[in-house]
């Protein structure tokens, strides 16, 4: 296995392999410092200095290599990204100039989830070479919680239920000395009867619990990071088309970036109070399934009408908001795969994000815009709330006439977060359709490093 920590190294002059970045603009000029071969090399190889091109250019004895970017003295992070997948293994430093940003696509863009793969080789790791020293440490702490995510979607269901789930935390409590408390069973059933009537329908080994984690000094701001834990959605009784439920073991990608997320503020020892909750559920169907009318009564009080099983994660997420918010947190963030009414209107790469404050929102989409992981704020518009009125209830899950799906899932939600808490949801995808440089298809993390940066901008 890649020594992800070891990818990006303080540049203190040892032998590495050259890397020149240039942009339409800059192109004329480098070709002058060249010779006539390595001119004719670079036309040979067709490379014109659009982004992600790449050639490799003889050197005497040795060679380097030669990428395009969209502008050299403003890099994002995936300028780097391609050439780490691409370029054999070894040492290589950028010549003109640091990586900056592009020091995160740099470790991504390595990424290999071959667990399942018999044939699967271990590729050489390239190592990329910087004197900006200050930024290893951050570079390679967001890109390991990139990681995570997509480790821990990419799993499948039978391999990551629940109580892989709690494994995980309970590793990272390990690591970082935090807090851990489960719930399940009869005790999940009396204190989190939303959590347990979703995922009751589960085999023993698939159980479901409340998973919280306690870090940092109680001093400090308290902060809640909540994620869905939905470790395969079948839909329940509601039942999805087998194509509905072809991605569903990435249901869970909520509780992944929550993990992920809570890792990267203790390992970076942010100064706040981390308090993260993840409802882990699987939502099958047995006898002991929940059923279409169904009033169920969640913790904090409120009947919910069960209008369709397979709007189960703002059911699980009620339950953990509204303990999150008994212990009076500065600010709640949760992450969840809720719904896919936001596709609809985002697509895959933009998660969509609420915020009650607009100064959150704002810090949310600058983080985003900074870091490359752009969301995109939809509204909490207060005309919709009347979708979630119910006959017979206090409200009802899911409205029939599908107007605003996210926006209604995000009132649902809204319901269970104490009146005045800062609060922002993000209903990511958690899953990249096609490769893109340094985010192979699969799981992936979109959010995570806007919410971070959010973070690390407030109590940082």
């Amino acid at each position: 296995m890649i020594d992800r920590n070891a990818l990006i190294q303080p540049d203190r002059g040892q032998q590495a392999t050259a890397i020149h970045l240039v942009d339409k603009a800059t192109l004329p000029d480098f070709l002058k410092g060249l010779n006539a071969g390595q001119r004719a090399s670079l036309a040979a190889q067709k490379f014109e200095g659009g982004g992600y091109e790449h050639a490799i250019v003889p050197d005497g004895d040795g060679w380097f290599a030669v990428a395009g970017v969209a502008n050299v003295n403003n890099l994002s992070s995936w300028c780097l990204a391609k050439l780490a997948d691409v370029l054999p293994g070894g040492t290589y430093r950028r010549v003109g100039g640091d990586a900056g940003k592009a020091l995160h696509g740099w470790v991504t863009g390595q990424y290999r989830f071959d667990r399942y793969r018999k044939d699967s080789t271990e590729a050489e790791p390239r190592i990329l070479l910087t004197k900006e020293v200050a930024l290893i440490e951050p570079a390679l702490a967001e890109a390991t919680a990139v990681l995570m995510v997509r480790d821990l979607v990419n799993t499948p269901a039978e391999d990551m239920g629940p109580a892989q789930l709690e494994a995980e935390a309970r590793a990272m409590a390990r690591m970082h000395h935090a807090e851990i408390h489960v719930v399940a069973g009869d005790l999940l059933e009396r204190d989190y009867p939303m959590v347990h009537a979703v995922g009751r329908a589960a085999a023993r080994s698939h159980a479901p619990r409340m998973i919280e984690l306690e870090w940092g000094d109680p001093a400090h701001p308290r902060v809640a990071i909540v994620g869905k834990g939905v470790c395969f959605d079948s839909g329940g009784l509601d039942i999805k088309p087998a194509s509905g439920m072809a991605l569903m073991k990435k249901d869970m990608g909520g509780a992944a970036h929550a993990l992920a997320l809570a890792g990267l503020v203790m390992a970076m020892g942010l100064k706040i109070r981390l308090h993260m909750l993840v409802p882990a559920v699987e939502n099958a169907i047995s006898a002991h399934a929940f059923r279409p009318g169904d009033i169920l009564r969640a913790r904090n009080g409120l009947s919910v009408e069960v209008t369709n099983t397979d709007a189960e994660g703002r059911l699980v997420l009620g339950d953990a908001l509204v303990r999150a918010c008994e212990m009076t947190p500065d600010l709640v963030i949760d992450f969840a795969t809720l719904t896919g009414a936001a596709r609809v209107a985002l697509g895959p790469d933009l998660p969509a994000m609420f915020a009650r404050r607009d100064e959150t929102a704002q810090g949310l989409i600058a983080a985003g815009l900074e870091r490359d992981d752009a969301c995109w704020r939809l509204p909490l518009f207060e005309g919709y709330r009347e979708y979630l009125k119910s006959d017979v209830a206090d409200l009802q899950n899911s409205p029939a006439n599908g107007f605003a799906g996210a926006s209604v899932a995000a009132l649902f939600l809204d319901r269970f977060v104490t009146e005045g808490t800062d609060w922002a949801h993000f209903d990511t995808f958690a899953w990249r359709p096609a490769a893109k440089p340094g985010r192979p298809k699969g799981g992936d993390a979109l959010g995570l490093r806007a919410a971070w940066g959010l973070l690390k901008a407030r109590y940082g």
